[in-house]
């Protein structure tokens, strides 16, 4: 039986981060995917015939401290310096762009507004940035150096000045709806600065736990919250990963589903000490690193049975089911939207926020919204490879689609929602169903099955204020090392939260190396 330093189980680009960091300092590891592709929600994979696509379509947040310490420029991968702008969709084609430079569309009012609007929340953005490739303290400090993190986030609270350091702290919790009401008349700016701090999220725009730190977290990356494409696509980064890996001595294993984690001693000292794949294979180490999420790791491959009952409970009451289903179409031109010279954008399309309240109130009741909302990408306007030449595939996220539709997901009703999104789509790009060529429509009952995370979620556990910082996935797993000794997690479920940022895998590697 062959023995590493650390076997580390999921191939999405946490577990690949976290597995290049511990063999570049000397570690023997194996990376343990499930599925047949490295990258998870971040992988590339044929929907139809020719056609590629990716659940993750596009990059805001991917850390360039682990872009330089990997060095992942030599494999391959280049940053795009182009971001997408966002524009809010408007049946008559008076819509509302918002780009890095500012924002069209909208009143003199209203684009002072978002001049004021975007520099307190860049500001508020850029100083929490730097704690997302942090440890983030335990409650009850025990060491100088949690209490140095803790001492660094309020001195850079403090440079913000009393002024800003008090409106921080004064919209830290809002409502989304909020926020914007205080700022901005235009309904659709409205609707479209507030996408990013409701997607993936079960939280509606009148939630009160709809934080405003989900919208900073998102605006922590390179463009300030703007997407981008990648050369190469999202792929030339998890192929970048990939091949730096194995440069480092990383050993891959695709279609290596981890059923068990083995687990030695008793209930006074517990410790993980390898893993089954399968029903026969296991493989020894002196670390296990689940890149997984939460639940699958601790209740389906630890087992409650080795696990404080207070701290399974914690776990099983993690909010994990999906929101957003992703509709692919496979097109055999590049659509025409109204208004738009070029669809080279994120589209969102939401009319106001009463919408986006509304189609959350259907989910709620486990009904598919009869006014669909979604954000629309074409990425092989950047990534050619990924459909024949002359043609496209669309990408759109499909906000609030319930886990389990009135407890049924029929073909019928697939077909019934994808002809809905279909006709909603047609109202902004006449002409576009002459043009599909295939459709596929996959709910969050189908994210889970295809990519392995529990209720098909995005992020592992929801982004919310519960559900972050020293609280994510519970404060007993918050700082990556586990209650069972030798088990690290480094996940999406863990700090600081989903998207392609790869700072939960560079943070527990570094947590094990110290």
């Amino acid at each position: 039986m062959k023995h590493f330093d650390t076997i580390i189980i999921g191939g999405g680009h946490n577990g690949l981060v976290c597995a290049n960091y511990l063999a570049k300092a000397g570690q023997a590891v194996i990376v343990l995917e499930a599925s047949e592709n490295f990258g998870g929600l971040a992988s590339t994979r044929t929907f139809f015939p020719d056609f590629k696509v990716n659940i993750a379509h596009a990059i805001n947040q991917f850390s360039g401290e682990i872009n330089s310490d990997l060095n992942l420029s030599k494999f391959g991968y280049k940053p795009s310096s182009n971001p997408l702008s966002n524009i809010g969709l408007n049946l008559e084609g008076e819509h509302v762009t918002v780009s890095q430079d500012g924002v069209d569309g909208v009143s003199d009012k209203d684009t002072n507004s978002y001049q004021q609007y975007i520099s307190s929340l860049r500001q508020f953005a850029k100083a929490l940035k730097p704690f997302w490739m942090k440890t983030i303290p335990r409650l009850n400090v025990h060491s100088v150096k949690e209490a140095l993190t803790f001492v660094q986030i309020g001195l850079k609270l403090k440079m913000l000045g009393k002024k800003d350091m008090r409106e921080f702290l004064r919209i830290f919790s809002l409502p989304v709806r909020d926020l914007m009401d205080e700022f901005f008349d235009s309904d659709l700016l409205k609707a479209t600065l507030s996408w990013d701090a409701l997607i993936g999220s079960s939280q509606a725009p009148r939630s009160p736990n709809n934080s405003i730190l989900t919208l900073l977290y998102r605006m922590s990356g390179e463009h300030y919250g703007h997407y981008s494409i990648p050369e190469f696509g999202v792929n030339g980064l998890v192929n970048a990963l990939v091949d730096s890996a194995k440069n480092a001595g990383v050993e891959l294993k695709l279609d290596s589903r981890v059923t068990k984690i083995s687990i030695d001693g008793n209930r006074d000292g517990l410790k993980a000490v390898g893993v089954k794949i399968g029903d026969r294979d296991e493989i020894t180490a002196d670390r296990i690193v689940s890149a997984i999420d939460p639940k699958q790791t601790f209740i389906d491959l630890v087992g409650t049975e080795c696990l404080e009952i207070e701290f399974s409970n914690r776990i099983n009451r993690l909010r994990t089911q999906g929101y957003v289903a992703k509709l692919h179409l496979a097109l055999s031109e590049l659509p025409k939207f109204k208004g738009i010279e070029s669809p080279d954008a994120r589209l969102i399309i939401a009319s106001n926020m009463d919408k986006i309240e509304f189609a959350w109130d259907d989910a709620k009741y486990g009904q598919c919204p009869k006014e669909p909302v979604m954000e629309v990408t074409i990425p092989s306007i950047y990534d050619q490879s990924l459909a024949p030449k002359g043609k496209h595939v669309l990408s759109a996220n499909i906000m609030y689609i319930p886990y389990q539709n009135n407890d049924s997901w029929s073909d019928e009703e697939k077909k019934k929602l994808v002809d809905k999104l279909i006709e909603t789509l047609s109202l902004y790009a006449p002409g576009i169903k002459d043009h599909i060529l295939h459709s596929e429509l996959l709910t969050p009952n189908d994210l889970e099955r295809t990519f392995n995370v529990t209720g098909g979620h995005w992020h592992h556990t929801e982004l919310a204020l519960d559900q972050m910082l020293m609280m994510r996935p519970t404060y007993e797993s918050a700082q990556y090392k586990t209650p069972i000794n030798g088990l690290y997690v480094c996940g999406a479920g863990c700090h600081p939260g989903g998207g392609i940022m790869g700072a939960a895998g560079h943070n527990a590697a570094k947590e094990i190396l110290t």
